[in-house]
């Protein structure tokens, strides 16, 4: 049986179906729900010391763009009657920031969007869902 969900959200609609589907299977398990939203580092680059933002204003965005996605989550989920816990984290690579995420909290089920990318987008931007996939070790259940 299913006790903890973790359910990564970039913001998008399709995340916004799947943390739906997450809120349907805690519901029906009842299991708590966790869900994450991963920050993009400072873009720090050797070529050029100038930047249009600061790194402090970087993060400040970042992190409140973080905070509002998880904060949907949240909000929908003890809307629906179940507990859910919200985190963000700045990771290099989401795929690991969500696998870590997964284990430092105990769950057992990940729940996360795909955006069917295809092709040379495929290519190009890669998927962090297939990535936890092939990374990962716990169940994943991937929305369309």
């Amino acid at each position: 049986m299913v006790q903890r969900i973790l359910v990564p959200t970039d913001g998008s609609d399709i995340s916004a179906k799947a943390i739906q589907a997450a809120i349907d299977l805690a519901r029906l398990s009842g299991a708590q729900m966790v869900a994450l939203s991963v920050k993009e580092p400072f873009p720090y680059s050797a070529i050029s010391e100038i930047h249009p933002v600061s790194p402090q204003e970087f993060y400040d965005n970042q992190e409140r763009v973080a905070s509002e996605r998880v904060k949907k989550a949240v909000d929908a989920a003890q809307a629906a009657g179940l507990a859910c816990k919200g985190s963000t984290v700045e990771a290099l690579h989401p795929w690991q920031a969500i696998l870590d995420q997964a284990k430092a909290e105990a769950c057992d089920l990940i729940v996360m969007a795909s955006h069917g990318r295809r092709g040379l987008n495929a290519l190009l931007l890669g998927s962090e869902t297939q990535k936890v996939l092939t990374h990962g070790t716990l169940p994943v259940m991937v929305v369309k």
